[in-house]
């Protein structure tokens, strides 16, 4: 089919003007790159989100999305003659920054495909769409890009973890581990010796004294655990036990978070650094929210996961 590709750029340029910045849009067929370039390095590039999603990659100057029109939340609209994508560049800093937050809109402009006709539908909705959801946690190799091809790590390697959701057709949701502890066996049961991973609602604790981190993200709808192999039950076959989530990306509270310890620096907020203020609890206890029943345990917005069996191995002995 023909295609033509613009965006609006009115409003784009009295904000870009305002804080001496550039941004490019190239619209493809099913895809586009955004690029915001801050020649005076005024905003903070990690605080960028368009719609749901996080940036593709940046600099202390520039911010490059790269992404698919299924993901970040983007609205598709055909109106005349007319096929758009629209969403939103969000800048997310505190109001009380040097930099206040913003938002400009984005929007792909393409030829109406000529066989396209509006489809017929029964008007069924669901606020989370939790019929659909499936949850994952996968071991995965050390650049996430595939599974791992091994489940023995030695002592103090990194064993990289991915926790995510499919989402199918509802809202962007933001996939959460809330807790994690390793076990000896698939089943927990009292009495069990445990070694805590994630505690608190989303307090990654083994960072504290390791080099266990979240990694930064790629999509809300995943998150990248680097895990430090432990000494708990060296050379015997180990269970991860998972609570994982999925919210509202905009909902986060200290009880729906992703927070790290960072050295020299203290507890941080993976998905927004502003707003570490949200961790503060996880040296304490952080409190909890009852969650509306779902009705299923394998449907609802969290769900159990067992990773393993995993071996843990000292090369030193």
């Amino acid at each position: 089919m023909a295609l033509f590709w613009h965006c609006v750029l009115l409003s784009c340029l009295v904000v870009a003007s305002l804080i001496s910045a550039d941004m490019k849009l190239d619209c493809r067929p099913d895809y586009m790159t955004l690029v915001w370039t801050d020649s005076k390095s005024q905003t903070d590039p990690s605080l960028f989100r368009l719609g749901s999603c996080l940036p593709t990659s940046f600099t202390a100057r520039e911010v490059v999305f790269n992404v698919e029109f299924s993901d970040c939340s983007f609205e598709r609209l055909v109106t005349g003659n007319e096929l758009l994508y629209t969403n939103s560049l969000i800048y997310t800093s505190s109001p009380d920054a040097y930099m206040p937050p913003f938002t400009i809109p984005v929007v792909c402009t393409y030829e109406r495909p000529k066989d396209w006709y509006p489809m017929i539908y029964d008007p069924v909705f669901s606020t989370y769409g939790v019929e659909d959801l499936v949850f994952h946690l996968d071991l995965m190799n050390d650049d996430f890009s595939g599974p791992a091809e091994s489940t023995n790590f030695p002592l103090g390697s990194m064993i990289p973890i991915l926790a995510r959701v499919e989402q199918v057709t509802h809202q962007p949701l933001l996939v959460l581990l809330d807790e994690c502890v390793a076990a000896t066996t698939p089943d927990l049961r009292p009495g069990l010796d445990l070694y805590p991973i994630i505690t608190n609602k989303g307090c990654l604790v083994d960072s504290k004294t390791s080099r266990s981190k979240f990694e930064p993200r790629v999509k809300s709808s995943v998150l990248q655990l680097l895990l430090q192999a432990f000494k708990f039950a060296l050379g015997q076959e180990v269970y991860i036990h998972c609570s994982i989530s999925a919210w509202d990306p905009l909902d986060l509270d200290n009880t729906k978070k992703a927070c790290h310890y960072v050295k020299d620096h203290g507890w941080e907020l993976l998905d927004n650094p502003v707003y570490s203020g949200l961790c503060d609890c996880c040296d304490s206890t952080c409190s909890t929210r009852k969650r509306r029943s779902l009705g299923s345990d394998k449907t609802g917005l969290v769900q159990k996961a067992i990773l393993g069996p995993l071996t843990i191995t000292d090369l030193t002995s």
